[in-house]
């Protein structure tokens, strides 16, 4: 029985010990992410306007950070790699992204296509052409930032300038159509890690005597930010709708900091509702010049 009573005490100590380290490493957290959070929306010159701190999505990502500060600007590298059913589709994309006054944000855009054939594809299937997709224009307002309701309000615009194909250039004009993307975006940060937002619009193809095409863009947005960074992991659902038919795409997702100016991004498709599309992989590369933070 003494035996008993003193390993009761012992493993009472050991577990008051283990709460009080719980609770000390709960508020050095606590602390970090007050800090980091205080350091990005309230500079210590207190000349800059107030912001919001968001996780911005990786695959549909914004134009430029929600409640953009003059002078801020990124460059952005991405490629991603598609197995389709019957042909591979790989994409990459070159965008540079700036703010020249508070929370108006602009950016250039090219992406390319290359297909190649899949391993089991049919031998009489016609892949799609190789090309530069399209030279991009947009831009994002930031109209409603509260610091108390940790909420964010934003309108934007993509303008596309459609290319034709790469086998066609030099054989037709240049440019095959355009594509109209006006977008609403709200985002809303729950407590200090958990962030939501919702990116949604319609988007309209019309090539040149041919008839407009419509769809209906919803994507939806769920981040955790690690503690005292800009890291995240999350979940960005992407639908459209389309003819009538909704297609879907899951894509869990991660950013990790390599410096205080560069991040990477990691990618997964997983196809819900997506004909003709299986698992995708996309990588995005985030540069950010002069970007500073406290740690």
């Amino acid at each position: 029985m003494k035996k008993f009573l003193i390993a009761m005490l012992v493993f009472l100590a050991f577990s008051k010990l283990n709460a009080q380290d719980s609770d000390s490493l709960r508020m050095e957290r606590l602390q970090l992410d007050s800090l980091f959070i205080s350091e990005v929306e309230e500079p210590k010159d207190g000349k800059l306007k107030p912001k919001v701190l968001h996780a911005e999505p990786l695959y549909i990502d914004l134009i430029r950070d929600l409640g953009a500060r003059k002078g801020e600007k990124e460059w952005n590298v991405g490629l991603g790699m598609f197995n389709k059913r019957d042909f591979n589709k790989y994409e990459a994309l070159v965008e540079y992204e700036w703010a020249p006054i508070d929370r108006l944000g602009f950016e250039i855009e090219v992406p390319v296509t290359i297909f190649t054939a899949g391993e089991e594809s049919a031998t009489d299937i016609t892949r799609p052409a190789n090309r530069i997709e399209s030279l991009k224009l947009a831009t994002q307002w930031s109209f409603f930032v509260s610091e108390k309701a940790k909420t964010t309000l934003a309108l934007g615009y993509i303008h596309e300038f459609e290319f034709v194909d790469l086998n066609q250039l030099g054989r037709t004009d240049i440019f095959q159509g355009n594509i109209y993307n006006p977008f609403f975006i709200a985002a809303k940060r729950w407590g200090l890690n958990y962030h939501t937002l919702v990116y949604t619009g319609p988007r309209i193809v019309k090539e040149f005597d041919m008839k407009r095409e419509f769809a209906y863009e919803i994507h939806t947005n769920f981040h955790y930010m690690i503690t005292g960074t800009r890291n995240f992991i999350g979940v960005e659902f992407n639908k459209e709708i389309h003819e009538g038919k909704l297609e879907a795409v899951m894509r869990p997702q991660m950013r990790v900091g390599l410096a205080e100016n560069l991040m990477v991004g990691i990618v997964t498709g997983i196809p819900l509702r997506k004909p003709g599309e299986n698992l995708s992989s996309f990588v995005r590369i985030i540069y950010e010049p002069g970007f500073r933070t406290f740690h």
